[in-house]
């Protein structure tokens, strides 16, 4: 994807190394991942495996890339005083770009329907950190966290995912990045809040389901995004984006982990689900044709 031309972002800040972090995933969490792992594997681990394992441990036991606090309209913006400067390294300086597209992007989108964008704060770090939602660490993978209207990224996550999962190229990191840019779309709209009440007056297997469909759309928010700079994609472009949706499918993720699927836990999609709504965006690059709500079939 051709990014050259743009300035990085200024809405980053470089939070730098940290320790652990602590927490964990938001569903299951990192310690019961771990401790599962003989279970699993049946078999003594080498580091890749358990490198894999977490990672596939962030798509299945996360909640998709969102990290729950107390959502107040507090818009961190501007670099980060100290010594840590954001965008520096080849891995930053790529998403601080693909930061700046969705920027231009959902100003426009936003401007179209009277309305002004605020965009959110790219947060990167080394480690472990601490977010609006409470700790954060490498282990949990990119999420966004509306308390702070944050995307906190450890860019190391972007050469595991290419070398555990197979999810290759740099438009499967812009993808990533444009579905927390989708989750940040969803709290400025008021789809976060909606769903998040709605999780709490049901059950767990229904709160999963729209979970999934939060999931799904932010996938199709990232589409329209993409859409909106189909000047900018080359060849191979789009299957980079799709080969990304496949791989982190609740279904392909559990089958890979435990052998077999519990659709009733679903949180993110199945594969063929995420490759669909990211190709809807793609295709329409209209966010109304995003409305994973007012449909039976996902």
């Amino acid at each position: 994807m051709r990014l050259d031309d743009l300035d990085p972002s200024r809405n980053t800040r470089d939070r730098g190394r940290g320790g652990s972090g602590g927490g964990g995933f938001s569903r299951g969490g990192l310690g019961g991942l771990i401790g599962l792992l003989p279970l699993l594997l049946g078999r003594r681990m080498g580091l890749g495996t358990i490198i894999i394992i977490v990672i596939i441990g962030y798509f299945l036991f996360s909640s998709g890339g969102l990290q729950m606090g107390e959502v107040t309209p507090t818009i961190q913006s501007g670099q980060a005083s100290g010594v840590e400067q954001p965008c520096d390294t080849e891995a930053e300086l790529f998403a601080c770009r693909v930061l700046t597209s969705t920027e231009q992007t959902w100003t426009d989108l936003f401007r179209q329907n009277g309305s002004q964008y605020a965009p959110p704060t790219l947060n990167f770090y080394e480690g472990g950190t601490r977010s609006g939602c409470g700790a954060a660490s490498a282990s949990m993978g990119p999420f966004y966290c509306p308390a702070d209207q944050g995307i906190y990224l450890d860019t190391s996550f972007f050469r595991e995912m290419e070398t555990q999962l197979g999810a290759t190229g740099d438009f499967a990191q812009a993808y990533v990045i444009a579905h927390e840019v989708g989750h940040h779309v969803q709290y400025l709209t008021g789809q976060l809040r909606d769903v998040r009440s709605r999780q709490q007056a049901v059950g767990r297997v229904e709160g999963n389901r729209l979970e999934v469909r939060i999931e799904l759309q932010a996938d199709c928010y990232a589409g329209v995004w993409a859409a909106r700079n189909r000047d900018r994609m080359e060849p191979g472009d789009m299957e980079e984006g799709m080969r990304a949706a496949s791989a982190v499918g609740d279904d392909r993720l559990q089958r890979q982990a435990q052998g077999y699927v519990v659709p009733e836990s679903f949180t993110h999609g199945t594969s063929e689900q995420r490759m669909r709504w990211l190709r809807r965006g793609m295709e329409t690059g209209d966010p109304a044709a995003c409305d994973t709500f007012a449909t039976n079939r996902l």
